[in-house]
């Protein structure tokens, strides 16, 4: 899963490498780019944990049959799940967000 997600943020951050190297022509510092592509890695991480936690919620009832000695809505299960997603997220999302904070603004600009 830590691949899948490296790889669609290096895409993202890829995908934004003209936007990048303006906002570092600007004067953007390394860590507010590598903070920008950290955060919009995070708001969709936290959108696809919601949507996750809804529908889990909302198919308890099916896989209470499948669950031995666990309440189909443990709050500790739930909760202990959301932050092994989020560590994983942030981990994949820390190499191509030091990776967009690299670009020559130069090159990124010539490359339009």
């Amino acid at each position: 899963m830590r691949l899948y997600v490296k790889c669609v943020v290096s895409y993202g951050a890829g995908q934004r490498t003209h936007e990048i190297g303006i906002r570092m022509a600007l004067g953007a510092s390394v860590a507010r780019i590598r903070r920008d592509v950290m955060a919009r890695t995070l708001h969709q991480v936290a959108g696809g944990i919601a949507l996750g936690v809804a529908g889990a919620l909302a198919l308890a009832r099916l896989s209470s049959s499948l669950l031995f000695e666990l309440e189909p809505t443990d709050p500790i299960t739930f909760a202990m799940t959301m932050a092994l997603l989020l560590a994983v997220a942030i981990l994949a999302a820390y190499a191509p967000a030091g990776r967009a904070s690299r670009v020559s603004p130069l090159s990124a600009l010539r490359g339009a």
